[in-house]
């Protein structure tokens, strides 16, 4: 799996749509993730309106990227039939690193950006998309054709693994 060593946070892209079956791919791995006892918290907004993409730029000032993005998805998570709620954002995490992990596998770029446990960001990007009173909004990754890619920074810390025997 090559994307987890070539996947960087992309912030600016090219003004061009993104197919269908591309966006379709993204989230059958989103939806492919691993779930605490299977209860599979979530619930995928895809936006391509540039009117609500600009309302979602506005959620935090880490999310200016959003207004120029062909298309953003928040990742957002069900209040109720819930049998772990502990472990909800646990379950939108993984989610949420499949779709990274997809963006790259289909030759885009994308960002995640955070806007969980912030009550007034959850609750602005909750008014953008009209979200029902029984969903919360968890993140938002706005993606496209990257205008630039960087390479991914080796991470790599030795000192950090502890083997216990």
């Amino acid at each position: 799996m090559n994307a987890i060593f070539t996947r960087t946070s992309v912030r600016s892209y090219e003004e061009r749509p993104v197919e269908a079956e591309k966006i379709e791919k993204i989230l059958k791995a989103a939806m492919a993730a691993p779930s605490a006892v299977n209860q599979q918290p979530w619930e995928f907004y895809v936006v391509t309106d540039k009117s609500v993409l600009r309302k979602l730029s506005e959620v935090s000032p880490y999310a200016k990227m959003t207004a120029t993005a062909p298309v953003a998805i928040v990742v957002c998570g069900r209040k109720d039939g819930i049998i772990v709620p502990e472990l909800v954002d646990v379950d939108l995490s993984l989610a949420t690193e499949n779709i990274l992990l997809e963006i790259e596998e289909q030759g885009l770029g994308g960002v995640m950006l955070g806007i969980a446990p912030f009550t007034e960001r959850m609750e602005k990007a909750a008014e953008a998309i009209s979200l029902p009173k029984n969903l919360s909004a968890f993140t938002i990754i706005p993606f496209g054709y990257p205008i630039q890619k960087n390479p991914q920074q080796n991470r790599y810390d030795e000192a950090r693994v502890h083997y216990v025997k």
